[in-house]
């Protein structure tokens, strides 16, 4: 994976505000995937930092697509860019966009980063609109737009959903949204979806709204989490060999704590953390302090484990019936 350099990607002056995080971070992931983690909030915050010292014009390089079109045809150039930059798009994702209108969200991820996917709107006229960008474009072969109910839209293909300026359907598609695959990225605009805080948030210029003193668009990004609640059966390290542990998780989205009982003495989890399939937690037994980490797959988690100032051992967690 390439290497990341704030400071050299935002200058002296802006890394010093980086590191501020002038960013408002809702729930900050605290000990996994830190560098993917990163990446994402260092280009939100390029964005930021880009769009206070330009207008709010939006960059030719993401352009809309038609000029003629209507103001409810799409997000401006600067809020499609920041969206598919905090989902973190590349070739391989497959991106579904609920309300497309002229599909400059997809069109732009098929064309700046390879994505695949395609989007869904209500109204025929903008389905067909998009198709034709689509094909002006160039690509039409990696991406559609179909006319179709997004209550009634598949979403199992995606490992990105993006959805535009629809604060009263989002809340709505909470359920079906959490449920899809651990990882998949959620990107709004001016959304939110009820008590699933986003992972983090940034605001950009919105040269589309014309009301109020200072227009501008929230953009949240939310990590589907596996899921974890229930009672896990392993094995760790101590100075006798090897000792079972019972590890019971908690869950609330991706926020997760919970107890391990070591010996039949319980101990709290702590630094527990949740971010896609990675899961990360401590506990503290007999003065020493064990770490875990691993991904969880299918009825079980497989990663590892190490003591202190110790090597890292190969772990694993199977799920406990019922």
């Amino acid at each position: 994976m390439k290497a990341y350099c704030p400071k050299c990607l935002l200058g002296e002056r802006n890394f010093k505000g980086f590191k501020r995080m002038n960013i408002e971070i809702q729930n900050a992931v605290p000990v996994i995937r830190r560098r993917a983690f990163a990446a994402v909030l260092l280009a939100a915050y390029a964005l930021a930092s880009m769009n206070s010292q330009v207008s709010a014009q939006p960059r030719e390089m993401i352009r809309p697509l038609l000029a003629q079109a209507a103001p409810m045809a799409g997000p401006s150039a600067w809020v499609v860019d920041t969206m598919l930059r905090m989902a973190g798009v590349r070739a391989t994702d497959f991106l579904i966009d609920l309300g497309a209108g002229d599909g400059r969200l997809v069109i732009n991820a098929a064309k700046t980063y390879g994505a695949r996917g395609f989007g869904v709107d209500q109204d025929s006229r903008w389905v067909s609109l998009a198709n034709e960008n689509a094909r002006r474009e160039g690509v039409d072969d990696r991406i559609k737009f179909i006319q179709q109910d997004l209550f009634k839209t598949d979403l199992g293909s995606a490992t990105v959903v993006t959805m535009y300026g629809f604060k009263e359907y989002d809340t709505k598609l909470l359920p079906r949204l959490f449920a899809l695959k651990p990882g998949t990225r959620i990107v709004t605009h001016d959304g939110s979806l009820g008590g699933w805080e986003a992972d983090a948030r940034v605001k950009v210029p919105a040269s589309d709204k014309s009301s109020g003193p200072d227009p501008a668009s929230w953009i949240s990004v939310w990590v589907v989490p596996a899921k974890v609640v229930g009672v896990w059966r392993s094995q760790m390290p101590s100075a006798n060999g090897w000792v079972d542990i019972d590890l019971k998780f908690e869950q609330t989205f991706q926020k997760i704590f919970g107890e391990a009982t070591v010996a039949g003495q319980k101990v709290p989890m702590e630094r527990a953390g949740l971010s896609g399939d990675f899961v990360s937690f401590r506990i503290l037994i007999v003065g020493q302090t064990v770490l875990f980490n691993g991904y969880v797959q299918t009825g079980r988690i497989v990663g590892q484990v190490m003591e202190s100032g110790g090597r890292a051992l190969r772990w694993r967690a199977l799920r406990a019936p019922g």
